[in-house]
């Protein structure tokens, strides 16, 4: 199938494809910072920027040992894709000069407005980016090495928010790595991390045309992610003259039938079965796609029997269409595949709402991203009573008559008030910055700045440094703990002796996580910190080739490298796992990149969490 005619067919299937697989329209990446976070309060003066890589920097370290297995959905996976250029030389020969001239000749953009690979990523430091060079000299290949071996999700969410930020970047593509494998080991660590609208992002970032074997593999993990099959049908004749992966050969029945040509799309999929290219539920999913052609007269009915695993393949073409998949499918899984139906455009709010929950735990949703779902719901006229129940007491925490109103509503959120839900605080989180700062316990006031902290509330918060003096029994050391680490400036009294007040009120292992902060922050003196970290076992040596490589990298003002880095120290899904020392030197190389707010918000993720 030649490029032209497979266009013309694409254009003609349009408006069945409306009909049948409506897709997410494409967007910015939604910013999940408040107006304002991270800008340099008025009466100060800016930030001293950090010294740019010099040009002779030594070369970049060999890629460290990173060991495990990741936690990602294989379907149909395809194999290590063999060298380009033996392909490329394969494919030259396989075309006449003609094919060749029509290849070429498929743009009707001019050159010069083709996008280039020495720069690819949709975010620039206007909205929200960092500069270009923000991974400085590093090597792509050790760079691409440490982000196929991140195992996601990561511990911190804010550790997560910046990681994506440094993803979606328009980089600097380092000069020993292919530009569209370079793109392809970002969109790749996006979906491990929940994030498959932004993993699209950066794939459609690259012209079709460019795409190495690499990224057509990530596409295809991505278009299935976002529950959108027919995303891959322009991508379908390039993808097959460089992959056998038997996803690739099923989207010759796939486009065939959503561009309306049933006849072909009946051909092609006999033919598959006939070969055997895909079996069992994976083959009737693509079969039921083909079903909902234009013209199409298949009816198909999805059994999971005898299904042991859930796949991106089962994923994509089963959310695409609506058909449920078994809750015990999930489960083997990773958190990051119920992320991925948080905006499935096919299903109903009620069956998006696990994801979305998700999604929000990762970092993926921002507080106003999930409020206004659950704003959805409230209005949808058939929630359960316990969703109900969770939407009123939401609408008591924003809009309730008096602050007691809204504290009470907040509460029903956060459950435990003495270890509130994380995913509570993420929802309440602009309700408590809106509060006045006014009486309330110990244990609501260190809850109502904790919320504020996990959506960057930061300056709010530090009001309530006002309220310390007239609090008093549980709660009152969280709430000075928060205050010490996530106010922009100090707000509270932070001596060693306040220190040991924390450990004695709240244990051993958050006392050693806010010494770690606190150090990290350069908020105690060196005499207090050194004194402290002995005293309760607090490594702050940099002992092992990560916390070198991170000091490095902050040493030479890298600040996307340094997000990277931070990650790979934080991986994980249990705070209680992670070191004192880890966030010491996270903390300690984002303070000293610059970036000091999100070094101040995943300080106060670990008092509230660890």
């Amino acid at each position: 199938m030649r490029w032209p005619r497979a266009n013309a067919k694409w254009a003609l299937g349009s408006f069945a494809l409306a009909l049948t697989l409506p897709v997410v329209a494409q967007q910015a990446p939604e910013s999940l910072l408040p107006p304002g976070f991270g800008d340099a309060p008025e009466a100060r003066p800016p930030a001293t920027q950090p010294p740019r890589p010099a040009q002779n920097a030594p070369a970049a370290p060999s890629a460290p040992a990173i060991s495990g297995n990741l936690p990602m959905v294989q379907p149909l996976n395809p194999a290590t894709p063999p060298d380009l250029s033996l392909i490329a030389n394969a494919a030259e020969e396989e075309l006449t000069p003609e094919e060749l001239a029509a290849q070429k000749a498929k743009y009707d953009l001019p050159d010069t407005a083709r996008r280039s690979l020495d720069r690819i990523g949709p975010l620039t430091p206007q909205t929200r980016g960092f500069e270009p060079d923000a991974f400085g000299r590093e090597s792509g290949k050790y760079l691409a090495a440490l982000m196929k071996e991140t195992h996601a999700p990561i511990v911190s969410r804010w550790a997560s928010i910046l990681l994506r930020r440094a993803l979606l970047t328009a980089s600097d593509t380092p000069g020993d790595i292919d530009g569209a494998d370079w793109a392809a080991e970002r969109a790749w660590l996006l979906l491990r991390m929940g994030e498959a609208d932004n993993a699209r992002l950066m794939v459609q970032s690259v012209d079709p045309d460019r795409y190495s074997p690499r990224l057509y593999a990530i596409a295809m993990q991505t278009y299935l992610a976002t529950a959108d099959p027919a995303g891959l049908c322009p991508l379908s004749a390039g993808a097959l003259r460089f992959s056998k992966e038997p996803g690739w050969d099923m989207t010759r029945a796939i486009c065939a039938a959503l561009s309306g040509d049933q006849g072909t799309a009946s051909g092609a999929l006999n033919q598959a079965q006939r070969k055997g290219v895909v079996r069992g539920v994976d083959y009737r999913l693509a079969e039921k796609v083909v079903g909902t052609g234009f013209n199409a007269r298949r009816s198909v009915k999805i059994e999971w029997d005898g299904v042991d695993r859930l796949t991106a393949w089962r994923f994509g073409l089963a959310t695409a269409l609506n058909v449920e998949i078994p809750q015990d499918l999930y489960a083997t899984a990773g958190q990051h595949v119920r992320a991925w139906e948080a905006r499935a455009p096919a299903l109903t709010a009620l069956r998006r709402r696990p994801g979305v929950d998700m999604a929000a735990r990762l970092g993926v949703l921002s507080n106003a991203a999930l409020v206004g779902f659950y704003g959805q719901v409230g209005t949808d006229g058939d929630a359960p009573a316990d969703v109900a129940d969770k939407v009123d007491a939401l609408r008591a925490a924003y809009a309730g008559a008096t602050v007691g109103d809204r504290i009470g509503g907040m509460r029903s959120w956060w459950q435990d008030e003495a270890k509130p839900d994380y995913l509570g605080l993420i929802a309440t989180a602009r309700a408590a910055a809106a509060l006045p700062v006014s009486q309330a316990s110990a244990q609501d006031a260190a809850n109502l700045v904790a919320a504020m902290l996990t959506a960057g509330y930061d300056r709010n918060a530090a009001r309530w440094a006002r309220a310390i003096g007239q609090l008093d029994g549980d709660g009152a050391s969280q709430f000075w703990a928060l205050l010490a680490v996530g106010a922009p400036s100090p707000v509270v009294d932070i001596s060693s002796s306040r220190v040991s007040g924390y450990l004695s009120d709240a244990g051993a292992a958050k006392g050693r996580m806010l010494i770690a902060a606190l150090a990290g922050l350069s908020r105690l003196s060196a005499q207090d910190t050194a004194s402290l970290a002995q005293d309760n076992g607090v490594n702050l040596t940099a002992n092992s080739r990560w916390a070198r490589a991170i000091g490095a990298a902050a040493q030479r003002g890298e600040k996307a490298t340094v997000a990277l880095l931070a990650a790979v120290g934080m991986q994980g899904s249990d705070w209680s796992h992670l070191p004192a020392g880890h966030l010491y030197q996270v903390v300690a190389a984002l303070h000293r990149v610059g970036l000091d707010p999100e070094a101040r918000m995943i300080a106060a993720e670990a008092i509230s969490r660890s």
